[in-house]
């Protein structure tokens, strides 16, 4: 695992939220273009861990983290670093669909506006190349100004996919995607998630070992707040090197 492919990593992360400790020592290393899949019980820390990588955690009051998160190499915890920007390279989708109630194009020309984009024709051109890249184009092209919220629960998390998009980010976070989806609109997401990685870094926060066994590359097992076992997602389903490990894939725990 070379340095110069690394876009994410934690040292040392701990998290407390009041008096209770929700991440201890957080070791991890997050490869560019690849899917890494957070796998682990209700409770464990997952969506936590994934709130860290934007800040997210930010607005939660009485949380305290030590440690770091380096980003590109800095620490986007330093005294230094403005989280708003953060958040346009690390973008993040969460579990249930949360389109704005406006328009599907002026969901996805939202972000690309507050940061000043206010030319018709690049706002166009954001708007689709973003649907497009979310493969949801085809479905919604002759209905751009229509309500978002007219459309499907799948088409509206793609959507949200869409919206992360246009703002360009390196990383997109996502924190239970499918979790509110039939299973055709699972299938379509966990595809766009294949494509995505491409051009981005995906991290996936899953409690479907199925979902975690086919779209990611890299699977970090978690429990009562520590990394029990990070590695190459064959390796961890097929030769897991930790009891803990083993027995939360094989429906034994959890």
């Amino acid at each position: 695992m070379t340095t110069k492919n690394v876009v994410i990593e934690t040292k040392n992360l701990d998290l407390w939220y009041g008096e209770k400790q929700a991440l201890i020592d957080i070791n991890m290393k997050i490869l560019s273009n690849r899917v890494t899949a957070l796998i682990g019980p209700s409770g464990c820390g997952k969506s936590t861990l994934i709130r860290c990588f934007n800040r997210m955690n930010d607005v939660i009051p009485a949380c305290k983290i030590k440690g770091e998160v380096l980003f590109d190499g800095k620490n986007i915890y330093g005294p230094d670093i403005d989280a708003v920007e953060i958040r346009k390279k690390v973008g993040m989708v969460f579990q249930k669909p949360n389109p704005f109630p406006k328009s599907i194009y002026e969901n996805v020309a939202y972000g690309p506006k507050v940061q000043g984009v206010k030319d018709k024709k690049l706002l166009d051109d954001i708007v689709e190349k973003s649907i497009k890249v979310a493969a949801l184009w085809e479905e919604v092209k002759d209905r751009l100004h229509e309500s978002a919220m007219g459309l499907s629960g799948g088409q509206q998390q793609r959507l949200c996919i869409a919206r992360s998009l246009a703002i360009e980010p390196e990383v997109i976070l996502m924190d239970e995607p499918c979790s509110a989806l039939d299973p055709i609109a699972t299938a379509k997401i966990e595809d766009l998630i294949n494509e995505l990685k491409r051009n981005y870094t995906v991290i996936i926060v899953t409690h479907n070992m199925q979902q975690a066994a086919r779209v990611s590359d890299f699977a970090a097992y978690m429990y009562l707040g520590k990394l029990i076992e990070f590695g190459e997602t064959k390796q961890i389903f097929e030769n897991p090197r930790e009891e803990l490990t083993e027995n939360y894939i094989t429906g034994r725990f959890g």
